[in-house]
């Protein structure tokens, strides 16, 4: 894995960061998933025009991806309404490294090396660490959030490999990634605001006119990190890929304590120290 994927997929985590910390600010979790993802249609169409559809070959992954993505877009506002960003977001995407490691090689035929399994570990053991540091167990919500983020990182692990086979067989990671925004973006803002009632539709149509200027940020950021990380596993081992793009904790840790004056602590610093090697070891020894 060379130091220019490496590089992409961590710009590739920061973006995700970005994204998920946006939909966690706004007071819909659902309708803001739903708003941000269905906005992907504007992107995609245009791209699609340009560089055209997947082979056939590809079509079956893109199915099945897009089914697990409307349980993905379900579970992560499950998550989001009853647990903390802080605590949600590092169990799921913390744990998915690992399921997609252990799927690698009877799913995708690929074996990780003995550098490569330490890599994936500490990179996961690091985001546990560093995202739940600063949590609270506390909330009566909590386990229904953790039920929820747990599910999902079974979700993502599910999606990551289909999807790492899928624009194998494509050949395209740009083509690929915009076909699936296309399929992906309106089953479920369609499930959600047909959820929503015909009495509740006007105010939800009001915060998504409020909601829209940042929901396009994070639709720009969900696109550019998907896509990276699509490219970057024809270009190295999905379960490695996988495991990079979830430094994504350490980048939203970083930003609290630099920007908004949170607290690092030492378990956060143990956590990045694991997350630092773990990316070491990725590069240089697997």
């Amino acid at each position: 894995m060379s130091w220019g994927i490496v590089a992409a997929v961590l710009f590739g985590a920061l973006l995700h960061a970005l994204w998920n910390g946006l939909i966690k600010a706004g007071s819909d979790k659902a309708l803001g998933t739903a708003l941000m993802h269905s906005m992907g249609v504007a992107l995609a169409v245009p791209v699609v025009a340009v560089v055209g559809l997947p082979p056939p070959a590809a079509w079956p992954w893109i199915a099945g991806s897009a089914t697990l993505h409307i349980g993905y877009y379900f579970a992560l506002a499950g998550a989001y309404r009853h647990g903390d960003l802080g605590l949600t977001y590092p169990v799921m995407r913390g744990s998915a490294p690992l399921l997609v490691a252990l799927a690698s090689l009877p799913v995708i035929g690929e074996r990780l090396a003995a550098p490569g399994w330490l890599g994936v570990a500490g990179i996961s053991a690091g985001v546990l660490l560093v995202g739940l540091s600063g949590s609270s167990g506390n909330s009566p919500s909590h386990g229904k959030a953790l039920r929820f983020a747990l599910l999902n990182a079974v979700i993502i692990a599910g999606y990551t490999v289909v999807d790492g086979m899928g624009v194998r067989a494509g050949g395209n990671a740009l083509q690929y990634v915009a076909t699936l925004f296309l399929v992906n973006s309106l089953p479920y803002f369609t499930l959600v605001m047909y959820r929503r009632g015909a009495a509740e539709r006007p105010a939800a149509w009001a915060y998504m006119a409020r909601r829209w200027k940042l929901s396009l940020l994070g639709t720009l950021a969900s696109a550019g990190s998907y896509g990276i990380a699509l490219w970057a596993m024809t270009q190295a081992p999905v379960a490695a890929v996988a495991a990079l793009r979830e430094t994504s904790v350490l980048f939203a840790a970083v930003i609290g304590a630099s920007w908004l004056k949170e607290g690092f602590g030492a378990r956060r610093a143990a956590g990045t120290a694991l997350i630092v090697a773990g990316v070491m070891s990725l590069r240089l020894l697997a």
